[in-house]
This record gives C-alpha cells, sequence and structure tokens, in this order.
C-alpha cells in the first residue's frame, strides 16, 4: 500500500484538539511520540540541568576536598619531622646570630680588621667605614672601603685572616694593582654586618608601619 503523505496533512488538518479519542490511529500515535519525546527534553532544560550543573560542582567539590585532607594528612604524618626541622634552624639561626656583633661590639670588630692587615706586614693606605649603616630586615651592614699595600701572598693571607675572623666580614669588589716598586695595591670594600637589638627592631616596625599608613592615605 503506498504511503500518501498529503492524505495524512488532511487528516492532520481535520482533527479535533478538544475530542482526541476521535483521531484517527496515526496522529495518534505521531502525537503520543512527540510528547514522549518533548518530555524528557522539557524535564532536562526544566529541572534536570540545574540538578546535573549541581552533580557537578558537587563532584568538583569533592576532589578539592579530597586534595585538602590529603595535604592536610601529608602534613599531620611529617609534623614531628618538621618541628626537629624548626628547631635545628632555630639552632643554626642562633649560631649565625652569635657571629654578628651588637652595635657595642662594632668599634672592637673594626680594630680586630686592621689588626688582620697590620699583623701581615700590609700597609693601610685607606681604612674607610661608611658614614651610616644600610638597614636589612634583621640586621645592618656596615661597608668599609679598604686600600693595602704589600706582597700577594701577604694580601692572600689577609683574606684568609679575615675569613677566620670570629664575626661575619666579606671582601667585595676587589681589585689589584701592581705599585713601581713591586708590591702590589688591593682595593676592596669590606662588608660587615651586626644584629638590630629589640630596641631597633621596634623603632624599624614603627618606621614601616608609618610608611604603609601614609601610603594609604
Amino acid at each position: 500500500m503506498a504511503f500518501d503523505l498529503n492524505q495524512y496533512l488532511e487528516e492532520f488538518k481535520q482533527l479535533n484538539p478538544k475530542d482526541p479519542g476521535t483521531w484517527p490511529i496515526v496522529p495518534k500515535v505521531v502525537v503520543l511520540l512527540a510528547i514522549l519525546a518533548l518530555i524528557p527534553v522539557a524535564g532536562y532544560f526544566l529541572d534536570w540541568q540545574a540538578q546535573i550543573e549541581e552533580l557537578e560542582a558537587g563532584r568538583a567539590q569533592e576532589v578539592k576536598l579530597k586534595d585538602d585532607y590529603l595535604n592536610k594528612k601529608r602534613l599531620a604524618v611529617n609534623l614531628d619531622l618538621y618541628k626537629q626541622q624548626l628547631r635545628e634552624i632555630d639552632t643554626q639561626f642562633g649560631a649565625l646570630l652569635k657571629q654578628l656583633p651588637n652595635r657595642s661590639q662594632m668599634d672592637a670588630l673594626l680594630v680586630d680588621i686592621n689588626q688582620a692587615g697590620l699583623g701581615r706586614g700590609l700597609q693601610f693606605e685607606l681604612f674607610k667605614p661608611a658614614p651610616s649603616e644600610t638597614s636589612r630586615e634583621f640586621y645592618n651592614e656596615l661597608p668599609i672601603q679598604v686600600k693595602v699595600t704589600g706582597t700577594y701572598h701577604d694580601m692572600g693571607a689577609f683574606a684568609s685572616d679575615v675569613g677566620q675572623l670570629s664575626r661575619i666580614v666579606t671582601l667585595n669588589d676587589v681589585a689589584i694593582d701592581a705599585g713601581k716598586d713591586g708590591t702590589l695595591a688591593m682595593d676592596s670594600v669590606a662588608r660587615t654586618f651586626r644584629y638590630l637589638d629589640e630596641e631597633e627592631v621596634a623603632a624599624q616596625r614603627r618606621a614601616k608601619a608609618a610608611v604603609k599608613k601614609g601610603a594609604k592615605k
């Protein structure tokens, strides 16, 4: 039997929407299939979509919480190790701090540097501490312009002696030139450091706070 599209279209035009019970079988089946197809589509957009998005958000939150839990568990497992490392760091920091002079010991340190050169037979042509110190977070730095003359061996011994002082002193920007009489002249910047006492640290923090407060205005 041939399919007559026009016939079916004509049947649809003649349907009474108020009395679907009188419809022919084909329109009934088509409308039923259309309703069955529209129900899940309408359900998705009206309700399921929000639920699916909520479910995906929940899954993402679950992954995040699991990662947070594993990280915290890892930290908890290694807590004793971290405490031990912190104690070792405090010990090392204390040892380093003892190598920095305080404000009252700076003059003695400058004398030690000078004596280290004189003890090696070097002649000081310049020994000029900077007029002011450079402030850091926990310490101050004092650069000293140094120029000495002598033999290469004596200069090397002087540098070694400075490195072995009980306080931290570094030689920087070293330049060595040969003199006319066969001696050498060494220009350098000796840097020494001292730790800040509690009063200086407090004053430094107050100054930083004042700067921040002024910047906000």
